[in-house]
């Protein structure tokens, strides 16, 4: 297949959804396929070893999101160029500049289209205007007029796909995990690790707490940062250590300064996607507060590395990350500081549960993720091709038996159920 994958976010820039886009292309190019990339130019890409590949509009910083980008010129261009790449699929996955752009290419050529919906946006209000421009109710209503257009959808975990219908979307909708590199987070040389700690000034026996993503607001580090003073008083040693940029970088710094914990909290900023592996194996815990993801590939990746995993409860992790399992949850932000604790005092447990989350990731590896990847175009294709050939025959969604989504989905439709039976209990 030659297959056009349309973005604002793409390496190098560092991000969840850089991060999938990546996995998938790599995967799919094993597979023999032709992708072209179609995204924004960034100043530290590197230009020469994406020729032929990697397709780039001019682009500006995005006004509510700075270290994204979003095109400004050169559609027409793009769209001639398209025109002779005889593309087979287009997948989007954005709703800005470059998703519009995807969509409009593939109504001009009749090409087969689906888009890939990663963020939940009504978590990100605040960004605009502090929320007082656009409300939840309105957002809903552009995500239906923008995914309605597609001729299917795919969705990362079973949280974004419930969302989304409850928005009015029933188009099909495929949820398909991303998958994780795992050989990328085999162990490393001891000597790296110690080499790490000395940089940073951790003592080569002080216990790391790992924290790693996207410093903003919705991620909830300062639950974490808070959770650090009790911490202390059981493991005097222990430091934190987050990974990662963001908005509320200088924030998240000024509340370690005014706790007087400046000698435990470290920031080490951006890190390059070849140094990440080493990172994690620098932690003796991964722990996340968020309950705003999408994707959840921070937890796949630090189960792949053979940590335990500290996360708050929430559905987008329901089927994957089981308590005491395959990682170890919470439900309220105060409950963090005596799990941590916990978890750094019993060495045993923490192997067990990490050994099981490394089981547990490799039924999500990037082979399988490119694979029900693969499988999901040829489904859309043979769909969009039973409809052009019928004409005026209009294929229904939910009549749609779908072998990828009943293979790989069904426990996620299972515990929906059950999250809704719950609810109407407690109603």
């Amino acid at each position: 297949m030659n297959i056009g994958i349309f973005t604002d976010t793409y390496s190098p820039q560092i991000s969840g959804v850089a991060t999938s886009i990546m996995i998938m292309e790599n995967e799919l190019r094993k597979q023999g396929h032709t992708v072209y990339i179609f995204t924004t130019t960034d100043p530290n890409a590197d230009r020469e070893s994406e020729e032929g590949r990697v397709f780039r509009l001019p682009s500006i910083p995005f006004v509510f999101f700075p270290e994204r980008r979003v095109a400004i010129a050169g559609m027409n261009k793009f769209i001639k160029l398209v025109g002779r790449l005889d593309l087979d699929i287009i997948h989007t996955h954005t709703e800005f500049s470059l998703g519009l752009l995807g969509k409009r290419i593939a109504k001009k050529y009749h090409i087969p289209s689906i888009h890939t919906y990663h963020t939940m946006y009504v978590d990100y209000l605040h960004y605009i205007a502090k929320g007082k421009i656009l409300t939840p109710s309105m957002v809903g209503k552009m995500t239906k007029s923008f995914c309605d257009s597609y001729d299917a959808i795919i969705t990362p975990t079973a949280k974004v796909r419930h969302h989304l219908e409850e928005q009015g979307i029933h188009k099909l909708m495929y949820t398909v995990p991303t998958g994780t590199d795992i050989s990328s987070f085999a162990p490393v040389e001891k000597q790296r690790i110690l080499d790490l700690k000395k940089s940073l000034g951790i003592g080569t026996e002080d216990p790391v707490i790992l924290s790693l993503g996207r410093i903003a607001h919705e991620k909830n580090i300062d639950a974490i940062i808070n959770a650090m003073p009790e911490v202390l008083q059981t493991k005097p040693t222990a430091k934190l250590v987050i990974v990662g940029d963001g908005p509320v970088r200088k924030d998240l710094e000024k509340l370690v300064e005014e706790k007087h914990l400046e000698a435990h909290v470290i920031f080490t900023g951006a890190v390059d996607w070849e140094n990440i592996s080493l990172y994690y194996q620098l932690g003796d815990l991964f722990v996340s507060a968020s309950t705003t993801e999408t994707q959840g590939l921070t937890y796949a990746e630090a189960m792949a590395a053979s940590l335990p995993v500290v996360a708050k409860r929430d559905e987008s992790i329901e089927g994957f990350l089981s308590d005491r399992e395959t990682a170890f949850l919470f439900d309220e932000d105060y409950e963090l500081a005596s799990l941590l604790i916990k978890i750094l005092s019993d060495k045993n447990t923490a192997t067990l549960v990490a050994s099981n989350g490394r089981v547990k990731v490799e039924s999500i590896s990037a082979d399988q993720f490119g694979i029900n990847i693969e499988s999901t175009y040829n489904e859309i294709r043979e769909i969009y091709r039973v409809k052009r050939q019928n004409g005026t025959i209009k294929v229904k969604p939910t009549l749609i038996k779908s072998k990828i989504a009943s293979q790989v989905f069904s426990l996620s439709s299972s515990t929906h159920v059950q999250r809704k039976e719950r609810s109407s209990r407690r109603d």
